[in-house]
């Protein structure tokens, strides 16, 4: 590793982290679901019989899995509550875990419905299954919104995913929202717990249109408010480093967005084919009343395009999101991990953290550091330290382990420590962070492998 001036900077106060409201709003979820299974307990007599037994188990899972739909589609709904105060990235996890769900759940609801009522009417399942699918109100629409959720769970599996375009499987995603609508009109229509019962169904209509007014709100008009108000286009492209490129998009009134160094938007351009795609990308420098920056790898085939962009072309922008901000720091003494294009987010911090700061940037060579001029700039200008971690002249890995970190850093346990790379790359550091003592609470990291 090689170091560039190691100066200091009077630190300022210390911030306060804050607190994260993850626990309340995970006990709100959980209470949720123990009110659906008390929903099914307080209208249900007594259990006879296996097919009272196996239709009482594909109600209860029926259920859960109408209750996970509407969890499923909240969580879709980019409330900032949740991105910024939460982290999009745990919010992005608990979506995946409520999909994981909600598949299960609606397998379960199927399979022991139909085993249920094929036992009671002694009749062989594939019988049932036609007669429930072509007879009964509403279960042709529902049976259109089971497949296509299932084809949702299917192509959002890890295995799968790696193996198809973030395109393909961004617009597979969005069909979650015509599942839920077709597999609604069922639930009213054949569940016994609403039948008969007025309260359960307008509480029914209300978790679901609440939903759909936040999904309604976020997702469509404040993005539209945003984009009307703020006139974003293009205004120059960069290259920075083989594959990377920085784009500057200029609007409107900027600072009234609330953007914060390490948040991050998601962009659409309207020009060059981009459009039908939105991409999350971090801002690579601190906003500013009239200009906005991100840095992009070409990974894909959206990020690949945009070294076509030309000035001018117009953008349209959600956010921001994340919480990988300055408010999760504690103390007065930070550490920066980065590898490859995961420096975006980190540059922008490394230019606004309060204290004394060090970053330590990981590349494969010196031609891959991207920004590399900015962050020495900023170094030297703050009294901060820059160190990289390349690889060796026959491509041989630096280590960096629980040992080389606390000899390289003093004092590693009392810093704020933000990590931003490949998942892979981000583990690894998590676990030597962990091993040289670096408490969790002090580890800030957003990830979105799911």
């Amino acid at each position: 590793m090689t170091t560039v001036d190691a100066g200091r900077v009077a630190p300022p106060r210390p911030g306060t982290a804050r607190r994260s409201p993850a626990g309340p709003v995970l006990a709100v979820l959980w209470a949720g679901a123990a009110a659906v299974v008390a929903l099914w307990w307080a209208d249900t007599g007594s259990v006879v019989g296996t097919a009272g037994w196996l239709t009482g188990a594909g109600r209860i899972a029926g259920l859960l899995c109408g209750y996970a739909c509407a969890v499923l589609v909240g969580l879709m709904a980019r409330v900032p509550l949740l991105e910024a105060r939460i982290g999009s990235d745990r919010v992005a996890r608990w979506h995946a875990m409520a999909g994981r769900y909600t598949v299960c759940l609606l397998l379960a609801h199927a399979v022991l419905i139909l085993a249920g009522y094929a036992a009671q009417d002694r009749a062989s399942l594939w019988h049932e299954t036609v007669t429930v699918v072509l007879d009964y109100p509403d279960m042709l629409k529902a049976t259109a919104g089971t497949l296509i959720l299932l084809a949702v769970g299917v192509t959002s599996a890890r295995a799968v995913r790696r193996r198809t375009r973030y395109e393909f499987w961004y617009y597979v995603h969005l069909l979650t929202y015509a599942a839920v609508f077709l597999a609604f009109g069922h639930q009213l229509a054949l569940g016994e717990q609403f039948t008969g019962s007025p309260a359960a169904t307008a509480a029914w209509y209300a978790l679901y249109l609440g939903v759909a007014g936040l999904v309604l709100w976020y997702r469509i008009l404040a993005p539209v408010r945003l984009n009307r108000r703020h006139r974003l286009r293009v205004d120059s492209v960069h290259h920075e480093a083989p594959g990377v490129y920085s784009v500057v998009v200029r609007g409107r009134h900027l600072d009234e967005l609330g953007a914060r160094p390490g948040q991050f938007f998601r962009w659409r351009f309207l020009g060059e084919g981009m459009g039908w795609t939105s991409t999350p990308y971090s801002l690579s420098a601190p906003p500013r009343p009239d200009l906005l920056r991100i840095t992009v790898k070409a990974l894909g085939d959206h990020s690949a395009a945009v070294p076509l962009l030309r000035p001018g072309t117009r953008v349209w922008a959600e956010g921001p999101y994340g919480s990988l901000t300055t408010d999760r720091a504690a103390g007065h003494r930070t550490l920066l991990i980065a590898a490859g294009v995961g420096i975006t987010p980190l540059r922008a911090l490394f230019e606004t953290l309060p204290g004394e700061v060090t970053l330590l940037y990981r590349a494969h060579t010196v031609e891959d550091l991207a920004l590399g001029g900015e962050l020495e700039a900023i170094a030297r200008w703050r009294g901060a330290r820059v160190l990289y971690a390349l690889n060796g002249p026959r491509g041989e890995r630096p280590d960096i382990t629980a040992e080389s970190m606390r000899a390289t850093f003093p004092g590693l346990a009392d810093h704020d420590v933000y990590v931003c790379g490949p998942h892979g790359f981000a583990q690894d550091v998590y676990g030597a962070l962990r091993a040289a003592g670096v408490p969790d609470r002090r580890i800030h990291h957003e990830s979105f492998e799911l």
